[in-house]
């Protein structure tokens, strides 16, 4: 049915006009044939061989001629992946709980790799075989052990060169509140064969080894993760800095993550297909692969947001959550191609499409694991109109538009417990959110240039791209380049970039004159302390200097704030008047995204809409001075995302 959403306008001078399909019920459809021989790059023929499974004592194997998978029985550590001639990709050396593992972060740092205790067979055929690694929390172990109930599955496929792994966890309503801060999975992997790390077409690189970090081997450097190597094992990677945060990326781009042994011209791999699982929105950034060698899989953390996500389960509040499926993937091809690596990867892309293609799957076998005819869909377009850009509607292009659990205005981003489905609009602002989990939700959107936060009749939110990446990057100090990051599209990820602030600023502070200044030369992308000649810090003052023809005497203005990342900080604002004891605004602390010194371009995004009475200003020549006043260290900081001063009746 086609039903036309009436929104209210709300707080800003902005109305925005939804005309939306909403299927209500849920619809039928037909997957698309399952694929599953595969080409194998090295030898090119078709392996039929049927799935096996053998379960011991100590462990479960399971063979289909690809892969052979070994399992840890019953703690259902993935211990071994026998591929090729490579008897375990994954590191032999480390503990059986030290290879291929889910962890969780919660309460007060403490730390579970969730050990089940029994195992069971969910489906054994000549086509699949799908395990359940369990364990049900006891109120006897109230404190001493996280009190959620565990599923970890396993399936193998016929024809796949790798295995699928998804978890199911749940707390009852009897349960005693705890925090969850992190959910992943792990994979440690041979270091020996596993030296290159490829997340994108333009991050790929050899790495450096783990004891490459020691001391001895390199200098730390200003936050734990960095260090600068001084005496690599690989001679060419001396003089670069290595840290995991520079290879971050949002999860909207996170789908595939991986390794290759060049030796063996093998490729491990991680496949995402799906976001819907992880938390926080499209635009959490989060780990991907790093030095170990060690492969991610992401699904919950407080990475370049703190403790602002949701992860607090309190007593009484029942929870039960999918994680995955993903897809470990392995690969080859021949060791005396010269361009193995590019082989590899494009071989793994081509599995990441079919990947999605097949999502949701229908191969699963659990009833919290909805195919694809018990979803639903929700079609739409969306119109805007701002009265500072023009009177007539537009067409809202590539805005995102997503489903997440009912809550305030931009309350998707702080989501760390339900599902999300995003999606871009079309050159025409259509939209089309497919294979929605059944289950209540509100509709929210944002748009790249719009500002204002809104709760209309769906909640929706219109929003500018909430980054600081159209601002001032500065190259990086010589001596910290890593060149895996010299791209301008990830420039901001080099390291050390906060202290080149006070490097180009020695003594005085930021100044951006309207109409005369250029942002994307003059406005720095982080506005952090300013260091003094003796390592200690100072707050900072910037100034934002602009004409005014004329004042209007009878209305109010409103200063548009949005910040892209906080850390720890505060911004004061003040209109003419530098000295003044008390600021016209003040945010107070806010953050915990330490996105600067992780490289992200932002963190959890906020919006100020600041009213200034009109005997604030004057006519002529004003400036706008924001402080930010915290300086015990250098990443005390925040990011800018847009600053707009709004007349009563005009933009000035």
């Amino acid at each position: 049915m086609e039903k036309v959403v009436n929104m209210s306008h709300w707080r800003r001078k902005l109305v925005l006009w939804m005309i939306m399909v909403v299927q209500l019920s849920l619809f039928l459809s037909v997957s698309s044939t399952e694929i599953h021989a595969r080409k194998l790059l090295k030898d090119n023929d078709i392996n039929t061989n049927d799935v096996r499974l053998h379960i011991s004592d100590r462990q479960v194997i399971i063979d289909n001629g690809l892969v052979e998978v070994t399992i840890e029985n019953p703690s259902g550590y993935l211990i071994g992946i026998k591929y090729k001639e490579m008897e375990n990709v994954l590191e032999r050396r480390n503990h059986n709980s030290n290879r291929g593992y889910w962890d969780i972060v919660w309460d007060d740092d403490a730390y579970d790799k969730l050990e089940t205790k029994h195992v069971e067979v969910i489906t054994q055929t000549n086509d699949i075989v799908e395990l359940s690694f369990t364990k049900t929390w006891n109120s006897k172990n109230h404190g001493k052990t996280l009190p959620l109930n565990i599923q970890k599955r396993y399936i193998v496929r016929r024809g796949i060169s790798g295995v699928y792994m998804y978890g199911i966890f749940e707390r009852q309503e009897d349960f005693p509140e705890a925090h969850m801060y992190q959910i992943r999975i792990a994979f440690k992997l041979k270091e020996d064969k596993f030296r290159f790390m490829a997340i994108s077409d333009t991050i790929q690189r050899v790495m450096p080894q783990s004891e490459d970090r020691i001391k001895g081997y390199s200098k730390p450097l200003d936050f734990k993760e960095a260090v600068l190597l001084t005496n690599p094992s690989n001679p060419d990677l001396k003089g670069e800095v290595d840290d995991k945060y520079q290879y971050s990326t949002e999860n909207k781009d996170n789908k595939l993550n991986g390794w290759i042994s060049d030796y063996d011209a093998v490729g491990f791999w991680i496949m995402t297909p799906s976001n819907e699982f992880r938390t926080g929105g499209p635009h959490k950034q989060d780990l991907t692969s790093h030095v170990g060698p060690t492969a991610l899989s992401m699904f919950v953390s407080t990475h370049y947001t703190g403790t602002e996500i949701d992860t607090f389960y309190k007593e009484g509040e029942g929870w039960k959550k999918v994680f995955g499926p993903v897809l470990i993937y392995l690969n080859s091809a021949s060791s005396k191609d010269d361009d193995h690596r590019k082989i590899l990867w494009d071989d793994a892309k081509r599995q990441l499409s079919e990947e999605i293609e097949s999502w949701p799957y229908n191969f699963t076998r659990s009833e919290d694991f909805p195919h694809s005819q018990q979803r639903g869909q929700v079609n739409g377009q969306l119109l805007v109109q701002d009265r500072y850009m023009d009177k007539q509607l537009m067409q809202a292009k590539s805005a995102f538009v997503g489903l997440a659990a009912p809550g305030e205005v931009d309350s998707w981003q702080k989501e760390g417990k339900g599902y999300q489905f995003w999606t871009q609009t079309d050159k025409i602002g259509r939209f089309n959110i497919k294979n929605v989990r059944p289950g209540v939700y509100n509709l929210y959107a944002w748009i790249h240039g719009f500002i204002g936060s809104y709760k209309l009749d769906l909640n929706i939110t219109i929003q500018p791209d909430r980054t600081a990446a159209e601002f001032f990057i500065p190259e990086p100090y010589p001596q910290y380049v890593n060149s895996i990051t010299n791209d301008g599209a990830d420039k901001f990820r080099q390291y050390g970039l906060w202290d080149r602030y006070s490097n180009i600023y020695r003594d005085s502070d930021l100044v951006y004159t309207v109409g005369a200044s250029n942002y994307s030369k003059d406005w720095f992308f982080a506005h952090v302390p300013r260091k003094t000649g003796d390592d200690r810090y100072r707050p900072t003052t910037w100034q934002i200097k602009y004409n005014l023809q004329d004042v209007n005497n009878r209305g109010t203005y409103t200063l548009q704030m949005a910040i892209a990342a906080a850390s720890f900080a505060e911004v004061e604002v003040r209109f003419n008047d530098p000295n003044s004891d008390r600021p016209h605004f003040t945010t107070r602390r806010i953050g915990y995204d330490n996105a600067v010194p992780r490289h992200g371009i932002h963190g959890l995004y906020r919006l100020y809409s600041i009213e200034v009475p009109e005997y604030r200003f004057r006519k002529g020549n004003n400036t706008i001075y924001l402080t930010q006043t915290r300086s015990d260290n250098p990443f005390e900081a925040v990011m800018y995302d847009y600053i707009r001063l709004e007349g009563p009746n005009s933009l000035v």
